[in-house]
């Protein structure tokens, strides 16, 4: 669509006697590494919106940072043939722009063009950012909304940075006495400067662990630069492309046993959690990475085949976990049963996938709460919850 298409209308007016409805603009796409997933996860979020309570105001994040508007039209957000959605497809307008409020007195959006006299499109009155990654899922995003005084959904500053940092997460997990798994990290620094030091902590880590270990990023999702390392000789392969996506890097030891996942939601009343899922063994993929999660689309098993006491086990974990972050709204907390029996915390999401065939809207509709009632209550939560320090 050219420049000069017009806006979207502002905010309707209320109807005569009656309050308008309020306004929900979807943030998505970003700058990480994890852009397309958030194409997808907004395109079933706006599917799944009732457009009877609410006004939508789609707003992508373009590859290179630039928030523009895009076409409400959640069928082009899908991966088609192997190909993968972005924003700059959708975009309205490959130079338009939309500013939010800084003044937390106003939550009047702007759209910008060069050229042209800016046009207000009305107030917001939530932000449902579905971001993943940095520049989104971190803290970056939700303290741009705090400034704002704009109510969102979801976790804020100080859960999403340390939901997105593995090793701070994993702290953080250790100091409220929950299981996490051995790790080493290896910071920039140490990398840059003395390199066969840092090769060596790995393979001394690796050896008192045994192989093989998982190298990832320290800050991303999606399984996005993970290399499962079976030995010395391909280490800097996996570092290398591990740093491609952040810095700073991790080294995990394999846990052997079953991957099982829980959702955590906030109610009125407190967090609750959902059925536990359990992500099976995927063949042809040497582990649940990319091309398993969203490619080749491996199926996870609603709800998973636990015993009674191993439900309610992984249910406290995963709430106790959510409470330790100090999350907000919801989030996904990913475990291995090992073959002990014990459960061991991998990782928290702050804004876990929303696509078709994502695992935390699986676990809640097995818990009796459909897609929809997901949304709508993710929604009405962001909406009474006070902005600012709480």
């Amino acid at each position: 669509m050219s420049s000069e298409t017009s806006p979207p209308s502002p905010v309707p007016p209320a109807p005569s006697g009656g309050r308008r409805k309020p306004r929900v603009a979807v943030v998505f796409g970003g700058r990480s590494s994890e852009h397309a997933i958030s194409v997808i996860t907004a395109g079933a979020v706006l599917r799944a919106i009732d457009r009877a309570r609410y006004d939508v105001l789609p707003i992508g994040i373009t590859g290179d940072g630039r928030w523009a508007l895009t076409a409400d039209e959640p069928e082009r957000m899908a991966i088609e043939g192997g190909g993968l959605p972005s924003v700059g497809e959708l975009a309205e307008s490959t130079e338009g722009s939309v500013v939010l409020p800084v003044d937390p007195g106003s939550r009047e959006v702007v759209y910008s063009e060069p050229g042209a006299v800016p046009k207000a499109l009305g107030e917001v009155d939530v932000v449902f950012p579905v971001l993943h990654g940095p520049y989104g899922e971190d803290g970056t995003l939700q303290g741009l909304l705090e400034l704002s005084g704009v109510p969102y959904v979801g976790a804020g500053v100080l859960a999403s940075a340390v939901g997105m940092d593995k090793e701070y997460m994993k702290r953080v997990f250790a100091s409220f006495g929950l299981p996490v798994g051995p790790y080493e990290v290896v910071r920039p620094r140490v990398w840059d400067t003395d390199p066969i030091l840092a090769r060596r902590r790995i393979t001394d880590f690796a050896d008192a662990h045994g192989w093989p270990v998982f190298v990832k990023p320290a800050r991303a999702g999606s399984s996005i630069g993970i290399a499962k390392v079976t030995g010395p000789e391909a280490l800097d392969e996996a570092v290398a492309e591990a740093r491609r996506h952040d810095p700073k890097i991790l080294v995990e030891a394999l846990m052997r046993g079953r991957e099982i996942e829980c959702g955590v939601l906030e109610f009125e009343d407190g967090p609750r959690a959902s059925v536990p899922a359990e992500i099976p063994p995927v063949s042809d993929h040497a582990f649940y990475d990319f091309e398993a999660k969203y490619i080749d689309s491996a199926d996870g098993i609603v709800p998973a085949p636990l015993a009674p006491e191993q439900v309610a086990r992984v249910q406290e974990l995963a709430v106790r976990a959510f409470e330790a972050a100090s999350c907000e709204g919801l989030a996904r907390v990913d475990f291995f049963l090992l073959d002990s029996g014990e459960f061991v915390i991998n990782e928290i999401n702050t804004m876990p996938g929303f696509t078709p065939i994502s695992m935390f809207p699986r676990m809640w509709q097995a818990s009796g709460l459909s897609y929809p009632e997901l949304i709508d209550r993710l929604i009405q939560a962001a909406l009474r919850r006070p902005t600012g320090l709480r």
